[in-house]
Order: structure tokens, then sequence, then C-alpha cells
């Protein structure tokens, strides 16, 4: 029994040691001097273990009595987050050098926070759960703090321990609610004591708590105030992290629970989800627009697309689910190259996150350029880029399911929210003159933007499979 659980959850396993190895090795072997290889060998480990679990034949196993489920929606998830990891810490490596941050600890938080990741959307108890979200959540604590000579990274650091502490607590009180009136952790034991819907007032509160810890994590309105404080003071490589694969662990979570433990109340928490979307993506949208750090204006985008994305969930469907995965893979692609750029935006050697600083910046990089606006419009959702019919598929799936009044406040918001990517546009093309910016950008830096704007382009023919596969995914997930 022992031996067929530790085979499930291998890769975990894996990926826990190595973290472990790796902490003893930068200690005993001179500290920040084997910082270097500590990134290449993180990644390659990441992307070893994304194509190992992408690679996994279909089925369903579960380990230590359902407490750990590995399905096919588990293995898209990890899939994401393990390459989206990878990639960032790839891209983190050069600007950690230049700013004197390059320390073997990174790459070893930042595995021991994927090991978290991947725990939290395998987990099939409340238990399970909570381990995963918290090894997760420490990791990004000391990494938000990571430049101890910044003022503003500590206060970072700082402002989501405490909220984050915060949302653990409500999500803890709301767990043990639902233990208490349904008398089990495991997530089928709590569908069979909710039974078809009929959830007392007890079981009911313990869901919101539940669920307001999870819109933490997702960074939803009016659990978002950590968010652009987080973002701004974070070094960049950090912020670009937290962009990424966190924001899919946590919709795989919320998902995993929705469905897995609350799939026959979907009417009780189906109108709560959609409240956080609409409020998500209105929020996002009309605060980007007076912001002017660049990184600030990226905290507030992402709040506004996990609303799009949680209007996935709020359908309540398979259609749904596969149309939130669609939309998380889109998602998380745009970032890296957005963030590849924002991580050279640099002046005279110092990193430069004023939007103002764009001004006529087609002049000086055009290819450069060309790219960024790309990723801007996809952002946007704008025709034809990949990132319209992502949020085209979350559209639709909330119509198929009633949500109209939802789907049209998507629309809303979304043209609101192209005015501050449009301005961005319209600074680099036909903003007034000024000292251009003047930091030159890594060959890794250069690939990753360039295969994010041609990804934006060329997967208008058929997402490049991810949609079949994330359908895929979803049907195990509400089988």
């Amino acid at each position: 029994m022992i031996a067929t659980d530790l085979n499930t959850i291998l890769p975990e396993v894996v990926l826990a040691i190595y973290a472990m190895a790796a902490l003893m090795w930068g200690v005993y072997r001179g500290k920040d001097a084997e910082a270097p290889m500590l990134f290449w060998l993180t990644a390659m480990m990441l992307a070893g273990l994304g194509t190992w679990i992408g690679l996994e034949p279909e089925g369903t196993k579960t380990a230590f009595n359902d407490a750990f489920i590995n399905d096919g929606f588990a293995r898209f998830s990890k899939v994401m987050i393990l390459f989206s990891a990878a990639i960032i810490l790839l891209m983190s490596q050069e600007y950690l050098k230049r700013n004197k941050l390059l320390q073997f600890e990174f790459p070893i938080l930042v595995a021991l926070s994927v090991v978290g990741m991947m725990m939290m959307v395998s987990a099939g108890d409340l238990m399970a759960l909570y381990m995963g979200l918290e090894l997760q959540s420490l990791a990004l604590y000391v990494i938000a703090a990571f430049r101890r000579d910044s003022a503003r990274s500590t206060e970072a650091g700082l402002k989501y321990f405490v909220l984050g502490a915060l949302s653990s607590g409500l999500l803890l009180y709301g767990a043990s609610l639902i233990y208490g009136f349904a008398g089990t952790t495991s997530f089928g034991g709590i569908t069979d004591a909710i039974g078809q819907g009929d959830m007392s007032l007890g079981m009911l509160i313990g869901l919101v708590f539940l669920l307001t810890g999870l819109a933490f994590k997702v960074s939803a309105v009016p659990f978002h105030m950590w968010t652009p404080d987080v973002y701004e003071g974070s070094p960049t490589p950090v912020t670009a992290f937290f962009a990424t694969a966190p924001k899919v662990a946590a919709m795989g979570l919320f998902a995993r629970v929705m469905f897995d433990a609350f799939g026959g109340a979907i009417a009780d928490w189906s109108q709560i989800i959609a409240l956080l979307s609409v409020l998500s993506m209105f929020l996002g949208a009309i605060a980007a627009i007076g912001q002017n750090n660049i990184k600030r204006l990226m905290a507030y985008s992402s709040i506004s697309h996990m609303g799009f994305a949680l209007m996935g969930l709020a359908a309540g469907s398979e259609q749904g689910v596969q149309a939130m995965l669609i939309y998380m893979a889109i998602y998380i692609t745009m970032n890296i190259g957005v963030f590849a750029f924002i991580l050279n935006m640099e002046k005279d050697g110092q990193a430069v996150t004023d939007i103002a600083s764009l001004n006529l910046y087609s002049r000086v990089e055009p290819l450069r350029a060309a790219a960024l606006m790309v990723l801007l419009f996809s952002l946007a959702g704008i025709p034809p880029m990949v990132g319209f019919f992502g949020k085209f598929y979350v559209l639709q799936a909330a119509v198929d399911q009633g949500l109209l009044w939802l789907a049209i406040g998507g629309v809303i918001a979304s043209v609101i929210g192209a005015f501050y990517y449009l301005r961005i546009v319209y600074l680099m093309y036909f903003g007034e003159a000024r000292e251009a910016l003047d930091g030159t950008m890594p060959p890794i830096h250069w690939a990753a933007l360039m295969a994010s704007a041609f990804v934006m382009v060329a997967g208008i023919v058929n997402l490049f499979g991810v949609g079949t596969l994330a359908g895929a995914a979803a049907a195990t997930l509400l089988k």
C-alpha cells in the first residue's frame, strides 16, 4: 500500500528530495558560488518533471486514502506550473546577477513552493489542501522580501505574510466548520454529506470562509489588497513568478475544491464565485487606468484576468472548467513574455518601472516594441490574438449556463481594461520624445518575449492543441 502511494506521488517526492539536497549542497559548497549552477539544475529538474508528468498514461490514481489525487486535471495543471516556473527561473538569473541578488536560496525556495503547488492541485482532503497551500505560501513570503536591503521589498514580504496569515486563518476556520458538519475532511466524504444539494447552514458558512481564503490566493476582489504593493515591492523576477505558476495552482485548487467536494451544491457556490468574478474584472480594469508603475499595472491586470478565469468556474460546468484551463494557459504565456520585457527596462544600469519611459520606444527597438504590442493586444482581448479566444471561451461558458449578466459585465470590463494596454502601445509609437531606455536583453529573455508573441499570433489556428487537452482534463474533474 505504501509503495503504491509513494509511486503515485513520485514526482513530488523527487522534487522535494532535490530541493533538500540542493540546500545541503549550496551550504557546504560555498553558498552563492553555486548559485548559477543551481538555477540551471533546478530549471532542468522542473522542466524534466513537467515532461514526465505530461507523458504519464491517462487514468486516475489516488494515494493516502484519497487525500492525493493524480488525474488528468492535476497533470494538466502541474505541467503548466512546472514549465512556467522553469522559464521564470531561467529568466530571473540575469536580473538577480545585475542587482547582486544571485543567491543559491532563490531556486530552492522556488522549487519548494512548486512542491506545494503540485500538492494543491492534487489535494483530495482538507488537510492535504492546507499542507500544500502553506508550503507554497511560506516560500513565497520569503522570496517577496528577497531584497533585504530594500525597505519596499521587506514591506512587500511583511504585507504578504500578515495578510496571508489572515487568509489562512479564515480558510482554516471554514475547514473546521465543514469538518464539524460533514464529519470528515475527505472531499468524497463532504460530497456524500451534502447529498443532492441539501447543504446545512453551518456547512454553507464554512464554505464561505473557505472561499474567502481561496479568493485571497487568486487576488480576487475584495481580497486583492496585497497584490499591487507586493507586485511593486518584490524584485521583478519574483513578481513575474507570482503572476504565473501560483495563479495556476490557486485556480486549480479552487476548481478541485468546488467540484470534488461541493459538486452537489453548485447552485450555492456559483453565485458567490460569480460575484467575486464581476467585482475582480471591474476593479482590476478601472484601478489600472491611473497607474504609472508598470508592475502595479500588471498587478491590477492580474486581478482583472483572475476575474475572467473565475467566470469559467462560476459556470459550474465541464465547459466552464475547460474554458478556465485554456484561459490560464494563455494568461501565463502572455505574462512570461511581458515580464521578459519588463525585466530589461533599464536606464543607465538602473531598473525603470515608469510607464512614461516607454515613450517612442519603437524607434529604439522596433522588434521588441512590436512583440510587446502583440502581447498587450492579446492581454486586452483584441481579435485575432489568442487572448481574445481565452475570453471568448469563458464568456461562452457563462452564457450557456444562463449567466448572461456576468458575460455582459465581462465584455464591459474588457472594453474598459483595453484602455491601459492600448495606452502603452500609444506611448511606444506616438509618445513624446525623451531619453530612451538602454537595457540590453539577454538571449533567454529575447527568446521568451518573441516566442510568447509568436504564440499569441500563431495559436489562433488551433491553440496548439491546448483546447483538446484542457477538455480532457476538465472531463476527469467532473467525472
